[in-house]
C-alpha cells in the first residue's frame, strides 16, 4: 500500500466518506455492458442457483435452478445462460476493421506488416465481486470440455448445444482477467476501490454495499454507519437488507427461506410424478409451478439489490473522465478478443486442462509486463498517481533553472543538453541513473549528472531531440518551465524468447521421456456460433 492510500484511508475514516486515489477512469467501460450477478448454493462448489444478466439496467433476464442437486435443471440453466451471453459475443465478433499487424515473414524471418481483421469493438462483461472472476473461471472449466448428444450419443447426462462454446468464452474471459489493466472482465469492487479509499479493510471493500456506501453515504449518515448497515441489517424475518454481492448466500436465507422452499418443490414434483389421473396431475402441475416461482422470488430478492448496486456504481465511475491510456489498453483487449474468435472459428480445440510449460512462462511474463505497464500509465494519466510516485522516491518534479547546450564526443557530435532542475522531491538518484519524461506521448531519457546544491539536480537529456546537430523545437526543456521525470520506464520491454513446446527440455515436461499433456476434447460444429 503507498503512503498516498494510507494516508487516504485516514483521511477517510476522519471525515466518514471515501477519498479519491485517483482524478481520473483508469479502466475502460463499454457503452453497453452485459452485468452477471451470480448466485450459488452452499455445500457445493460451483452449483449454481440463478443470477441476474444482461445489457439493460430496467430488464433483467432471471435464471433460476429451482433444485441445484438435478444435473438436467443445472443444464438448462447454462443454455440459458448461453442463450443471453453468446448473442452479445457473436454481435461484436462480426462487427471488425481492418487493422495492421506485424509479423514474422516464414520465408525471409524478417518483421513485416500486414492488413489483418481487428473487431470493432469487444463485449464486456461485468460481476459484483472478485468472487464473481472466480466463479466465471470455474463455470468456463466446467463446461467447456462437455459432451453434447451429438458429440457422444452414449453420454449419460449431455449438455445442451452450445454449452461447450460458452465454456471456452467464458475461459478466455476468465484468463484475460488476470492481465493487469484487462476490462474485458471487471469486478466492479477491484474498480471501485482503485479509485476511492475507503475507512475499512480491502476485505471488507469486497462487499459491494459497504464499498458503495463509504464512496456515496445516504443523506445525514457517515461512511462507516451506512457500511455497518449494509453489512448487518436486518428485517423483521432476520434476513439481510443488502444482501451480499455473492455468489454465496447467507446462512439466514439458506437455512429460514431457501431450504423450505426447495423441499416444497421436490414434494410437489414426486407428487407430480406420481400422478395417476389428469385432474390431479393438473392440480399438481399447478403446485408444482407455485413452488418454482416462490423459488424464483427468493432468487431475484437476493440478486435485485447486488443487481442495481453494480449499474450505481458504474455510473459513479463513469462521472470520471477517462485515462488517457485506458483506450491503448482496450485495444489490447480487442486483439485478445480477435484471435479468440479466430481460433474458435478456425476449429481448434478448447484450451487444455493445464497449459505446458511454455505457455504457462508466456502468461506469466505478459502478467508481469502488462503490470509494469499499467503501473506506468496510471502514474503518467493521473497526477495523484504520480504523486505517490514522488513520495516513493520514483519520481521527481520542478522548475528548470538553466539549460546549458552540450555535445556528445565522437565523428558526428549529437546534442546532449544539460538540464538545471530544483525540485523539492527526494528521488532516489545515483550517478548515471537513467530519467524518463513524456514528450509528446514518448518517452524521452537523460541521465543523473550530479548534484549542484541540495534540490538541485543536473540531468544531460540523451535522445528524442532529432537527427540534427541542433536539438528539435519543443525538444529540450527551457528554462521556467516545470517538468517531471521518471525513474521507471514508460514502455516495458519483452523478455527472452521461449522455445517452442517440442524443443522444450525434458525438466518442463517436454521430450524426450515425459507424456504428453492431456489433450482436449475434439471440436465439432457445435462449438462455433
Amino acid at each position: 500500500m503507498s503512503l498516498i492510500t494510507t494516508l487516504a484511508r485516514l483521511e477517510a475514516v476522519d471525515s466518514g466518506r471515501a477519498q479519491p486515489l485517483a482524478t481520473v477512469r483508469h479502466r475502460h467501460l463499454s457503452e453497453r455492458p452485459l452485468v452477471f450477478v451470480p448466485l450459488t448454493t452452499a455445500g457445493e462448489t460451483g452449483a449454481p442457483l440463478g443470477a441476474l444478466v444482461g445489457t439493460d439496467r430496467d430488464e433483467p433476464r432471471l435464471l433460476v435452478v429451482p433444485q441445484p442437486r438435478d444435473r438436467e435443471l443445472r443444464f438448462g440453466f447454462l443454455a440459458d445462460l448461453a442463450e443471453v451471453i453468446l448473442p452479445y459475443i457473436d454481435a461484436h465478433a462480426q462487427a471488425v476493421e481492418a487493422a495492421e499487424r506485424t509479423e514474422t515473414d516464414p520465408e525471409t524471418g524478417k518483421r513485416v506488416k500486414v492488413e489483418v481483421e481487428l473487431c470493432a469493438d469487444a463485449p464486456q462483461l461485468i460481476v459484483p465481486s472478485r468472487t464473481g472472476l472466480d466463479f466465471v473461471r470455474l463455470l468456463g472449466r466446467s463446461m467447456r470440455f462437455r459432451r453434447t448428444a451429438e458429440q457422444d450419443p452414449q453420454a449419460p447426462h449431455p449438455a445442451p448445444p452450445h454449452i461447450p462454446l460458452l465454456g471456452r468464452w467464458l475461459t478466455h474471459y476468465g484468463e484475460r482477467a488476470r492481465v493487469p489493466g484487462s476490462s474485458l472482465l471487471l469486478a466492479l469492487t477491484d474498480v471501485l476501490s482503485r479509485h476511492w479509499a475507503t475507512g475499512q479493510s480491502s476485505l471488507e471493500d469486497q462487499h459491494l454495499g459497504a464499498l458503495l456506501a463509504w464512496i456515496d453515504p445516504p443523506q445525514g449518515m457517515t461512511g462507516a454507519e451506512a457500511a455497518r448497515v449494509a453489512e448487518l441489517a436486518r428485517d423483521a424475518d432476520g434476513q439481510l437488507l443488502c444482501p451480499p454481492a455473492g455468489p454465496a448466500t447467507d446462512p439466514a436465507f439458506d437455512n429460514g427461506l431457501l431450504a423450505p422452499a426447495i423441499e416444497r418443490y421436490d414434494r410437489a414434483r414426486a407428487a407430480l410424478a406420481a400422478a395417476e389421473d389428469p385432474v390431479a396431475a393438473d392440480d399438481r402441475l399447478a403446485a408444482l409451478t407455485a413452488a418454482e416461482r416462490e423459488i424464483r422470488d427468493l432468487v431475484e430478492s437476493r440478486t435485485r439489490p447486488t443487481w442495481d448496486a453494480v449499474w450505481r456504481g458504474l455510473d459513479l465511475l463513469r462521472a470520471l473522465p477517462e485515462g488517457a491510456h485506458a483506450e491503448e489498453r482496450w485495444i489490447r483487449d480487442r486483439w485478445s478478443f480477435t484471435a479468440h474468435r479466430d481460433r474458435v472459428l478456425a476449429g481448434e480445440p478448447p484450451q487444455p486442462r493445464r497449459d505446458d510449460a511454455v505457455t504457462a512462462a508466456n502468461k506469466l511474463a505478459t502478467r508481469e509486463r502488462e503490470q509494469a505497464r499499467l503501473e506506468a500509465q496510471e502514474a503518467l494519466d493521473d497526477p495523484l498517481v504520480m504523486a505517490g510516485r514522488r513520495l516513493a522516491g520514483e519520481a521527481f518534479a520542478g522548475e528548470v533553472l538553466d539549460v546549458v547546450m552540450a555535445y556528445s564526443e565522437g565523428k558526428r557530435p549529437s546534442p546532449r543538453p544539460l538540464v538545471t532542475v530544483r525540485t523539492d522531491d527526494l528521488p532516489q538518484l545515483a550517478e548515471r541513473v537513467k530519467v524518463y519524461r513524456s514528450l509528446a506521448g514518448k518517452p524521452q531519457s537523460a541521465e543523473f549528472v550530479g548534484q549542484e546544491a541540495e534540490g538541485v539536480l543536473v540531468l544531460r537529456v540523451l535522445d528524442k531531440m532529432g537527427r540534427g546537430k541542433e536539438p528539435e523545437p519543443g525538444s529540450v526543456p527551457e528554462k521556467g518551465d516545470r517538468i517531471c521525470f521518471t525513474l521507471f520506464e514508460h514502455e516495458q520491454r519483452g523478455g527472452p524468447k521461449l522455445p517452442d513446446p517440442e524443443q522444450t527440455p525434458w525438466t518442463h515436461g517436454g521430450p524426450p521421456g515425459e507424456s504428453a499433456p492431456e489433450a482436449p476434447d475434439a471440436v465439432t460444429e457445435e462449438d462455433v456460433l
